[in-house]
């Protein structure tokens, strides 16, 4: 039987969804012109004073894809007879555990490496109100280029394994959708919008940009004391901003697990990289991550 009601809800949902990417598509434009397509969009960035060797990121890096896995198989060892919701709620704990443990580490390394120590790392609560704001503007812009990879991404997907294929979900959100608990659906949420973006933005943003950004620099340095001297306020220095951004991207997108879902997150993580960047408060896209991972629940329960 046609469901009214249902039909309406639908009819709501691709409306919000269109004017979302209406909006954004003006943000956009409006960021390009104001920018002369972005070739002085990072003329007023600052660096990030740092005296960090280049491995510094790999030891939180190490941290999180060793321990923290072996424990998880350690305990699904010890309590094989659990329940299916039971252990993935385990494993939530396991996983949140082990992130706020590779967060204070990374605290206490920008505390000991950066200049200003953690508000040099881009942490001041001073400016949180003005950077969820910001955030949300940023995230509005890039949204219809996420959706464009996304479109992109199962279009050539289809070319090569047919019209059949479907781009798998997050292992969370399939959780979320099989199991109707609450106390797992609450952990889940934790972990995806405060627990992750943390921990993700401070190792990917926060290390690995700051380093990468840092080495070029450097360089630009050591051939200058040769007598090769440059302004390094030229587009030649926003270029080397931009290329830590999208090598740190690239980081960010290839440690997640699908490899179909690495284009939009690459997209997502060229917009976050560009919002540290131009603002110096890691914050941002910090905000900026939880804001896409509670839409992106938000859109799985709606269904």
């Amino acid at each position: 039987m046609f469901d009214s009601r249902e039909s309406i809800e639908f009819t709501v949902a691709v409306v919000v969804e269109h004017l979302i990417c209406v909006l954004g598509v003006l943000l956009l434009a409006r960021w390009l012109l104001k920018t002369s397509l972005g070739r002085t969009a990072l003329a007023d960035s600052a660096p990030r004073r740092n005296s960090m060797p280049l491995y510094l990121p790999l030891i939180p890096l190490f941290i999180w894809f060793g321990p923290v896995p072996i424990v998880l198989l350690i305990v699904q060892k010890l309590v094989p007879d659990l329940g299916a919701w039971q252990s993935a709620f385990l494993d939530n704990c396991i996983f949140g555990v082990g992130a706020i443990g590779t967060i204070v580490l990374m605290l206490v390394l920008a505390w000991a490496h950066f200049a200003r120590r953690l508000r040099g790392f881009g942490l001041d609560a001073r400016t949180m109100a003005g950077d969820f704001g910001a955030a949300l503007v940023n995230l509005l812009a890039v949204w219809p280029l996420i959706m464009a990879a996304m479109i992109v991404t199962v279009f050539f997907a289809e070319l090569i394994w047919g019209q059949k294929y479907e781009m798998e979900r997050h292992q969370e959100l399939n959780l979320i959708i099989e199991y109707p608990q609450l106390p797992l659906r609450i952990l889940i949420v934790v972990v995806a919008v405060l627990v992750a973006p943390v921990l993700e933005e401070m190792l990917f943003r926060g290390l690995f940009q700051t380093v990468i950004r840092s080495l070029f620099e450097a360089r630009v340095v050591s051939r200058a004391c040769r007598g090769d001297a440059r302004d390094t306020r030229t587009s030649s220095a926003q270029g080397r901003v931009w290329l830590a951004i999208v090598i740190s991207s690239g980081l960010f997108a290839m440690m997640h697990a699908n490899p179909g879902h690495w284009p939009a997150l690459f997209v997502l993580g060229i917009g976050m990289g560009y919002a540290y960047e131009k603002s110096g408060s890691l914050l941002q896209p910090i905000f900026i991550h939880a804001l896409f991972n509670a839409t992106t629940i938000a859109a799985t329960l709606s269904q």
